[in-house]
């Protein structure tokens, strides 16, 4: 997901998206909805969190780190 786009869902969760780089934007989203921040932290790239919106940005952002 590129992130023109997450700054677009970053809006319309209430989260002010300046100056953020996408891994801190995402974390802020994760918290607006009631979860943890844990985007780009998934060990190897593997996360169990399937249903999460994130999960494919995850693994590959978390492989890269």
């Amino acid at each position: 997901m590129n992130l023109a786009t997450v700054r677009h869902i970053a809006r319309r969760k209430g989260v002010a998206p300046e100056r953020l780089c996408k891994r801190e934007l995402i974390q802020a989203i994760q918290i607006a909805e009631g979860n943890q921040p844990c985007f780009g932290q998934a060990p190897g790239g593997v996360c169990r969190q399937l249903e999460c919106h994130w999960h494919e940005d995850c693994r590959r952002h978390s492989r890269r780190h």
